[in-house]
């Protein structure tokens, strides 16, 4: 209910652009260039956890970007899924796993876009899956440019884990340690999907990419790398490339 009404509201009463809070557009030019308008990088976290797939942003977690993310995330305004999409595309993108080749167990279908999973109590007090919205947005802008991709919201939280807001880099990693498993017929996925991405909206410490790697691996696929839309701005600067 909470979602379908936000959606309908954005579209007919207009509201100041998420990031700067300026003008009456959903992100205004200014704030969908910092979004957008760079060229993704690779990051790395420090301390980097073991089994983290290279991980690509396309902006660090700060200004106008921060206030996007929780607009979308916490307050449900939907129509950032677009904006956002269209930048964990490109972080995608940069990834290579697009150009062709197998993933998984050697498929030779689509990209798969497999989104870190978020608790059920989150998902049901926010109205939305925030970061299923934003892979599913990612997906139609990887099409639109001629790059055959799907979402695969295959990953699902096996146990109760804390808000890791407040957590440092250890209690992070051993808050996700062993959490996430993925579906029964995931097997299936893998055989006929092609290279797999995990994508999220934020990278901090990546403790949860790196468990999400952790449970693609048990079951029998393999995620060449991982994208997301932005990264705390210490791992987006730490990259020497």
């Amino acid at each position: 209910m909470r979602g379908w009404w936000q959606e309908i509201a954005g579209l007919v009463l207009p509201s100041p652009c998420a990031g700067c809070g300026l003008g009456r557009a959903v992100l205004c030019e200014e704030c969908r260039a910092r979004l957008c308008g760079r060229r993704p990088r690779e990051v790395r976290p420090d301390p980097v956890p073991p089994g983290l797939p290279p991980v690509f942003a396309a902006a660090p977690y700060a200004a106008g970007v921060r206030s996007v993310l929780l607009a979308h995330k916490e307050r449900g305004a939907l129509a950032l899924a677009e904006p956002l999409g269209a930048a964990l595309a490109a972080a995608v993108r940069a990834t290579g796993a697009g150009g062709g080749g197998g993933g998984g167990r050697g498929g030779r279908g689509p990209l798969l876009l497999v989104p870190v999973p978020s608790a059920r109590q989150a998902v049901a007090g926010r109205g939305h899956d925030a970061c299923r919205r934003i892979a599913l947005a990612a997906a139609r802008a990887l099409r639109g440019v001629g790059v055959p991709a799907r979402t695969a919201p295959v990953l699902r939280l096996r146990r109760p884990v804390a808000d890791q807001a407040e957590l440092d880099a250890h209690d992070r990693w051993a808050n996700v340690a062993g959490a996430m498993g993925t579906v029964r017929a995931v097997g299936r996925v893998w055989r006929d999907g092609g290279p797999v991405v995990l994508v999220d909206d934020l990278m901090t410490t990546g403790a949860s990419l790196a468990e999400a790697a952790r449970a693609v691996g048990v079951s029998g696929g393999r995620a060449v790398a991982a994208a997301v839309v932005a990264a705390a701005p210490r791992a987006f600067e730490s990259n020497r490339n």
